[in-house]
């Protein structure tokens, strides 16, 4: 359905250029919820814009159910209206002089998608059901809460009925509860629609939870696609297994290739043979994956003694703080661990080890990430 080949942007700044697209290659399949996430300066609100006919890209092609909406050789330019998609923006874009009706309305009184002017009011009355909001169809759009104008933008986006659907962080503005609550109400009327939706945001949980497909971006670069669980059960780098979540990072040693072990500060680790790619590595592990017990894991490999320094009770769990070896450990658990100061076993599966060959793009990443931990 939307099909991103070769995208290349480049803004000139005052000290310079920067890419915020390098040979961008990107495929939605149709119907899927499509997330594309980074932190901030990675190219996935340009990119976003792109698509939208919003920025116009250096070279590349762009495709929307097949046509050829950009490309530069040959020469291809679709304007915004003309495809066929609906936008909603972080800002939301309600205009507060107008109502309910009349923000919504709008795309259907104007531009190259507008209907008959008979069918308006029962075409915004449905778009206004779908996001449970009819009972406000003429209310002033300055009287409703963030929660209320956010689906207003929703509603004024799905009112044309487009078959690609374009969010640009559209629950930034909202407090956690109602993002909480209004993520998955967007995905169950994204796949209502049967849309195909292009979703940014730089928050790992909201994507997490409405994504058929992830695209983690850096610097314009696309890192890794794939499900939820493929990218955080196997990040193919360290940025993106940090991007999903805290990671304790070991450096360590190969003992050698028949053993599988890696000789660490904290004790030897059994990895997968199929992680190892060369003597010197990363081992990197989940707090959630880190079990405890007073008593030694005498049956189990990976294990090592540390010193329990904090915890903090979360109410659905606790995270606690360890130290072994001149390494900081953060875990998490829904047992509490015993008092600061106790010695605590730890156990860690091998099947929830990350290990990444010591490079010099890795070793930089980590000790910078651990340095501002």
């Amino acid at each position: 359905m939307i099909s991103i080949s070769q995208l290349q942007k480049v803004f000139t700044v005052t000290d310079g250029k920067v890419a915020a697209l390098s040979d961008l290659n990107i495929e939605v399949d149709p119907g899927d919820f499509f997330v594309i996430v980074g932190a901030s300066g990675s190219g996935k609100t340009t990119l976003l814009r792109s698509v939208a006919g919003l920025e116009r890209p250096d070279s590349g092609t762009i495709k929307i159910a097949d046509r050829t909406v950009f490309s530069n050789q040959p020469a291809t330019w679709v304007a915004p209206q003309d495809r066929a998609l609906g936008m909603v923006f972080q800002s939301y874009a309600v205009w507060p002089h107008l109502t309910v009706f009349d923000n919504v309305a709008l795309p259907l009184q104007e531009g190259t998608q507008k209907i008959p002017r008979n069918q308006v009011r029962a075409r915004v009355q449905q778009a206004l059901e779908m996001v449970q909001l009819e009972e406000q169809i003429d209310r002033p759009s300055t009287l409703l809460s963030g929660g209320q104008q956010q689906r207003v933008a929703l509603a004024r986006a799905i009112a044309v009925n487009p078959s690609v659907l374009l969010m640009d962080e559209p629950l930034s503005n909202l407090d956690a509860r109602l993002r909480e609550e209004v993520r998955g109400k967007i995905r169950d009327l994204a796949k209502q629609l049967e849309a195909t939706v292009l979703y940014v945001t730089h928050d790992q949980i909201e994507a997490m939870a409405i994504a058929d497909k992830i695209a983690v971006m850096s610097f314009g670069k696309l890192l890794q696609f794939g499900s939820p669980m493929d990218l955080y059960r196997n990040p193919n780098c360290p940025e993106v297994a940090e991007f999903f979540g805290t990671v304790n990072w070991l450096p360590g040693e190969l003992e050698s290739a028949e053993s599988n072990l890696v000789k660490t500060a904290i004790g030897e680790f059994s990895v997968s043979p199929d992680s190892i790619t060369g003597k010197n590595v990363w081992i990197g592990f989940r707090p959630e994956h880190m079990g405890f017990s007073e008593e030694t894991f005498s049956e189990k490999p990976n294990h090592f003694l540390a010193d329990l320094k904090n915890k903090i009770f979360l109410g659905d769990q606790y995270t606690f703080d360890a130290h072994a070896a001149n390494s900081n450990l953060v875990g998490k658990s829904r047992i509490a661990p015993k008092l600061q100061g106790d010695k605590l076993h730890i156990a860690v599966d091998p099947a929830d080890l990350m290990v990444f060959p010591a490079d010099d793009n890795n070793t930089k990443f980590i000790e910078t990430s651990m340095a501002n931990a």
